[in-house]
């Protein structure tokens, strides 16, 4: 694929997989055009081994929407598409229904940048069954992966401590789109710049980035190559000091730190790449403030994640800022978050209740939870999250705020001593977009403002506290009965 493949954005109804298509034709053959559904995007279990994860990709859901077109060139290619067994394998009937196509769903996700835990609605799509299906893969390809990277930038932030970190990802994500998504999620997860240009031009983020090594090796010797670089960009100058020799590479940008001061400029900070990041950062520091240049600081990089941040400050290393690529753009070590969109309530053409719908399963975490979902979140008085209660407001049994864990039924909450808003928001309303838009960087202050107040056992990265989530007991009850029922219909 070339530059010049690149795709529309109305090209996104095509994103999707074959069997959302085949699925559709299905259900308009059969007559399903009137019926309702109603499915939640959720995932099971936190990423990376921690206690959270933080929403993203939601505040796109919107232009998905509003671009989920089939052109012609569009209905075009799937006409031409063969059955495995012969002829096509879509019929023209269900092609002109395609081509006058528009998702009619309403919708409701967390806000960008909020807290998630595993169970809980993270999007919550109600329409005809049809416009449903088609839009899933499409969905979960924007909230899926960008969560995931929300929630690694989120780790390798709070293991800086405040210092600065950029997202360097780009040349080993998995490709432009990938690289993109990356750049995006990161900032809301708390990166403060990106190397991506195309990212920083598109959504607004700050870019950052100064030389590399081929640009020393290029000159005859390090100290000229840092003289000429410093005379091109003399407030963009931060020098990579380990080409050869990190001792040698400092000395020679303490010369032209000094020389740029004669100057009238400063020598903004070196970047070491290799080798043992907490000694030579110390020795810099040390080599940097005997010669009197105090503010020039020391930037790190180098296949470094959360828990490489975390041993380099306690092992008293002094630097300032991090270079965060490989391990953020791949998410290592957990390549997938792993979200689903399951069904949990239809309604049939003509009806006005909704029946409740439960996938069993043989594997008891593959079980699913029944019901037009909300999530209530419960705060102290100072704001910090205390849990959250799943609940059908048509199965609603007692006090709202008493639930049954989402995993342990033996387990049990009562949050009716604090107060509690809605998580999910309406974004799109029969299939146009709502007045509530989160814009990036609100996405960002919302992701930091909701760390702050998580409670630190849940933030830690070993072994971090549970937080609370429930299902409120009408709904725990009717999970039980429906499970029940199955169980008794199957002969199991």
């Amino acid at each position: 694929m070339s530059l010049t493949d690149c795709t529309k954005p109305t090209d996104v109804a095509l994103n999707t997989d074959l069997y959302e298509l085949t699925m559709a034709q299905g259900f308009w053959e059969s007559g399903f055009t009137g019926s309702h559904a109603c499915f939640n995007v959720f995932f099971r279990e936190n990423p990376f081994g921690g206690g959270y994860a933080v929403s993203c990709g939601t505040a796109q859901i919107q232009d998905l929407v509003e671009n989920f077109v089939f052109d012609d060139e569009a209905v075009d290619y799937l006409a031409g598409l063969e059955a495995p067994g012969g002829g096509t394998l879509f019929k023209p009937g269900f092609l002109e229904f395609l081509r006058g196509f528009r998702p009619r769903v309403s919708i409701w996700a967390v806000p960008e940048g909020q807290v998630v835990f595993p169970r809980e609605p993270l999007v919550r799509v109600e329409g005809p069954v049809i416009d449903c299906q088609l839009i899933e893969t499409a969905l979960l390809n924007l909230v899926n992966f960008q969560t995931l990277v929300a929630t690694k930038a989120a780790r390798v932030v709070q293991a800086a401590e405040g210092h600065g970190v950029s997202d360097f990802g780009l040349r080993r994500a998995q490709g432009p789109d990938g690289g993109l998504a990356v750049a995006r999620a990161s900032y809301v997860g708390g990166c403060n710049s990106t190397s991506n240009v195309l990212a920083g031009r598109i959504y607004g983020i700050p870019v950052f980035g100064t030389h590399a090594h081929s640009w020393v090796m290029a000159f005859p010797t390090e100290l000229e190559a840092f003289r000429a670089f410093a005379k091109s960009s003399p407030r963009n100058c931060v020098l990579l000091v380990d080409t050869y020799d990190v001792r040698e590479g400092v000395r020679n940008a303490i010369t032209v730190a000094r020389e740029m001061e004669e100057a009238g400029e400063r020598l903004s900070a070196v970047r070491i790449d290799s080798g043992d990041l907490a000694k030579l950062s110390k020795y810099t520091r040390k080599a940097f403030d005997d010669a009197g240049l105090p503010y020039v600081r020391i930037s790190a990089s180098n296949d470094l994640d959360e828990y490489t941040i975390q041993s380099l400050f306690a092992q008293g290393a002094p630097i300032d800022s991090f270079g965060v690529g490989t391990k953020l753009a791949t998410c290592d070590p957990q390549p997938s978050l792993g979200g689903v969109y399951k069904l949990s309530a239809v309604r049939k053409d003509g009806e006005r209740e909704w029946t409740p719908t439960m996938k069993l399963s043989e594997q008891a975490y593959k079980r699913t939870i029944p019901g037009r979902q909300h999530v209530r979140r419960y705060v102290d008085e100072e704001g910090r999250p205390m849990g959250d209660v799943i609940l059908d407001d048509a199965y609603l049994v007692g006090d709202p705020a008493c639930a049954v864990d989402v995993m342990d039924s033996m387990t049990t909450y009562d949050l009716s001593r604090y107060e509690s808003h809605e998580l999910l928001e309406q974004i799109v309303d029969e299939g146009e977009a709502t007045d509530v838009r989160w814009d990036l960087e609100g996405s960002k202050r919302r992701c930091r403002d909701a760390l702050m107040r998580l409670d630190p056992g849940i933030r830690r990265f070993l072994n971090p506290q549970a937080y609370p989530v429930g299902i409120q007991r009408g709904l725990a009850d009717l999970r039980r009965e429906l499970a029940t029922r199955e169980h008794e219909t199957s002969g199991r």
